[in-house]
């Protein structure tokens, strides 16, 4: 039963339990070109997960970093176009610290106007494992290249 979240910045109540939503930006320039966007990190079965959503800035900022906490599973942008590319994408995941990385908004054989995530696999330098939409993530470590959609 999905339900949207619209929120800038705060704590909330959801579904899932509790939401921390986190102000960023879209792009490199406080947010004057593409606007602002939104960091949302929750806690499912004791898994705590954070989605960068369309980060697009060159690093995160110490408050933003003390906002995300913890994290054990994190989705991020890396490639390219109106977000992060690959090297500043591996940059931020080192930051945060995750325990598993779930690379998003690259290049597939539907999406042609975004960067492969070849820059971002080599950048990060963590082992790959390349999976269906659906993955255990028991155990893993590393990076999971989920297979796009159709």
């Amino acid at each position: 039963n999905p339900e949207t979240i619209r929120s800038t910045a705060g704590r909330f109540e959801s579904p899932v339990g509790e939401v921390v939503a986190i102000a960023s930006e879209h792009d490199d320039v406080a947010g004057t070109t593409r606007g602002p966007n939104t960091i949302f990190r929750f806690e499912l079965d004791g898994v705590r997960v954070c989605h960068l959503g369309d980060f697009g800035q060159r690093a995160l900022r110490d408050e933003q970093k003390e906002a995300i906490g913890e994290v054990d599973v994190l989705f991020v942008p890396a490639g390219g176009g109106p977000t992060i590319g690959g090297e500043v994408a591996a940059g931020v995941v080192r930051a945060i610290g995750p325990r598993l990385v779930v690379p998003m908004h690259y290049r597939t054989p539907k999406v042609n106007f975004l960067d492969p995530p070849d820059e971002f696999l080599a950048a990060l330098g963590l082992p790959v494992t390349e999976a269906a939409s659906e993955v255990d993530a028991d155990g893993l470590e590393g990076v999971v290249l989920l297979a796009p959609p159709g």
